[in-house]
């Protein structure tokens, strides 16, 4: 028995509406010409889902620097039904978190799900993502109309230069603290006192 291939490829302007046609049957919302033109110029952030050299899924995702973060925002990420449960989600998520791992400054990567779509909210639960908000009335002419917001938290170097950024300050006035103390140490002694004082570097 051969083994099925799941792999996936870049979107351009031969295949495009082929994920258009995806987005169609897979999701109650409308991508306008925009949304596409978007998505050709995106790169790594957008691709085709293949099973046996079928054209089965997509995702398209952005970078969204709002709210003075630097975030990966998933706008479609979905499969065809027959093709559920097969290991292509899973497979389109992991291109996505291998991006933003090898990236290094994102801080999250961040979804909207339909509220009442509990399949998808529970699978992506299972690649850490978590309900942070629900907003309500989100989509247009679709019921429910509200929307969960799932975010997938990350410990990437953007994180970590933080921390390090952090460290050299504390280190810096600690360095600083010390060299007080030991002039006012050496002030005293030179006045016939003998009164060390360690000073508390500031956090």
């Amino acid at each position: 028995m051969t083994r099925a291939s799941i792999e996936l490829g870049d979107v351009t302007h031969h295949n495009l509406k082929q994920l258009k046609k995806i987005n169609t049957v897979v999701f109650p919302v409308f991508y306008n010409d925009k949304f596409y033109l978007e998505v050709l110029d995106s790169g790594e952030l957008t691709k085709l889902a293949y099973y046996n050299d079928i054209v089965v899924g997509g995702v398209c995702s952005r970078i969204d620097s709002s709210e003075n973060k630097r975030r990966l925002y998933i706008m479609t990420l979905g499969c065809l039904y027959p093709y559920r449960r097969l290991g292509i989600g899973t497979k389109m998520v992991q291109h996505i978190l291998n991006y933003v791992e090898r990236d290094g400054n994102f801080d999250s990567i961040f979804l909207h799900v339909q509220v009442n779509n509990e399949g998808a909210i529970e699978f992506y639960k299972k690649f850490g993502f978590e309900i942070v908000e629900t907003k309500q009335q989100y989509y247009k002419r679709i019921e429910p109309a509200d929307a969960h917001v799932l975010q997938k938290t990350l410990n990437t170097k953007r994180n970590n230069n933080n921390n390090n950024n952090s460290s050299s300050s504390t280190t810096q006035q600690q360095t600083n603290s010390q060299n007080n103390s030991s002039s006012s140490s050496s002030s005293q002694q030179v006045n016939g006192l003998d009164n060390h004082t360690n000073a508390k570097p500031k956090a």
